[in-house]
């Protein structure tokens, strides 16, 4: 009897991981789809390759070395392809809270689960460094950032190792339930430093001040992918409750789903409303950002809060997310697609609003950890995007932004019935 229960959790604990990890993977479409449609028709074709490109770096990379680096042993080298069932079995008769104890899953799946989230993080990246970034310089930070930047900052963090043999973020009472930190802000912190090092694109901003618009090629397709992201978010916190097969990991599930759910839809309507009285009109693209922000603002503690209180962070991160862009562009940061403020912004407010519900948490720690993670991926991409500079260089030339890096950087165009806006 005691085999079969075991049997029936390690199934349900890994085929839930494995949707959970597909509903992720989804998320990668959802980048795609809102990428493109907020640049410019003549950089669609580029913005798609560096997502498809991307996903199968990260993949990649987190095989050959990332997971080693962030869990220790090496999927790449060892494989998965055996299951000692009778010492896992071991394992779980010796514990005193049995079916309701921890979760027990494949070892594959668990991999699965995480790669998933690492092409999450650079996802963010793409966006941010749209239209004007050489492709292939992209994608050699691409092996850096999936292959080692990411994988060191999440050993400190889900891993558990010291900090430069140093501190533990655990024992500082850090939590980040499933990456509001350890994901998003890491990949904004990328993007920071990739934008700075780039410049802006040319024409955006005026020589006396002026911001000047450059407006989205497909609205559409970027309400679709804000969607898709929306729908794949339950997949990247629900999975992180590691477990569903007893009934409070199912309820602690369902109360993920809710919550996740709660403060997009706040995020939403805080960042429409919010646009509404700065700018007068309502602004599409805001209130796509700010559900993305109210998603990113929950994922940090998404099981502890109530509804109510789900929808009022989300609603904070929609409210800051559109101030955060503003001000960005005032600093003449470009970031086309509003990713640093999404991701990055929003993502230190979840780490500081996980306290607040959530009682093993401090917010000294919060701060810690919230600054190790910036500070190791910013400085370390900030040491990336220089080498690249320097020996490839990052930019394409003025008379290739101007035709669009479709035709420079992949010799095809998206839409190539229309002419390409200039």
């Amino acid at each position: 009897m005691e085999s079969n229960i075991f049997q029936l959790q390690y199934a349900i604990d890994t085929f839930y991981f494995l949707i959970c990890g597909a509903l992720v993977m989804w998320m990668a479409a959802g980048f795609a789809m809102l990428e493109s449609g907020l640049v410019r028709a003549k950089n669609t074709t580029e913005i798609l390759t560096k997502n498809v490109a991307l996903y199968a770096i990260s993949c990649t990379m987190y095989m050959v070395c990332g997971y080693a680096i962030m869990y220790g042993g090496n999927i790449f080298l060892s494989g998965m392809g055996t299951v000692d069932s009778a010492s896992i079995l071991t394992d779980f008769a010796a514990r005193e809270d049995g079916f309701e104890g921890g979760s027990i899953y494949s070892g594959a799946s668990d991999f699965f689960f995480q790669v998933v989230f690492v092409a999450t993080a650079m996802s963010i990246v793409s966006g941010a460094v749209a239209e004007r970034m050489k492709l292939w310089a992209f994608l050699v930070f691409a092996v850096v950032m999936t292959g080692f930047i990411y994988p060191m900052e999440g050993a400190w963090t889900w891993g558990g190792a010291s900090v430069f043999g140093m501190y533990t973020l655990g024992d500082l009472g850090f939590s980040d339930f499933a990456g509001s930190g350890i994901v998003h802000m890491a990949g904004a912190a990328a993007a920071l430093a990739g934008v700075i090092l780039l410049g802006a694109r040319k024409g955006k901003y005026g020589p006396n001040g002026e911001i000047r618009a450059f407006p989205g090629a497909n609205l559409p397709l970027a309400t679709l992918g804000t969607f898709i992201l929306w729908m794949g978010w339950f997949g990247f916190n629900g999975g992180s409750v590691l477990k569903l097969g007893d009934i409070n990991s199912a309820h602690a599930v369902a109360m993920v789903f809710l919550n996740t759910n709660a403060a997009a839809a706040g995020g939403g309507i805080a960042a429409l409303i919010t646009a509404r009285l700065m700018f007068g009109k309502a602004d599409l693209t805001m209130l796509l950002n700010g559900a993305l922000a109210g998603l990113v603002t929950i994922t940090a503690e998404p099981s502890t809060p109530s509804a109510l209180t789900a929808t009022i962070f989300g609603a904070l991160g929609g409210v800051l997310v559109v101030f955060s862009i503003v001000t960005l562009d005032k600093l003449r940061l470009d970031d086309p697609v509003g990713a640093i403020s999404v991701h990055g912004v929003c993502g230190i407010l979840g780490l500081l609003l996980v306290p607040v519900t959530n009682g093993d948490a401090s917010f000294s720690g919060q701060i810690i950890g919230a600054l190790t993670i910036f500070i190791w991926v910013f400085v370390a991409s900030l040491i990336v995007w220089g080498i690249l500079k320097a020996v490839m260089g990052l930019r394409v030339t003025e008379e290739e932004e101007y035709e669009g890096v479709d035709l420079s950087e992949c010799g095809m165009e998206a839409y190539p019935e229309f002419v390409s806006s200039k």
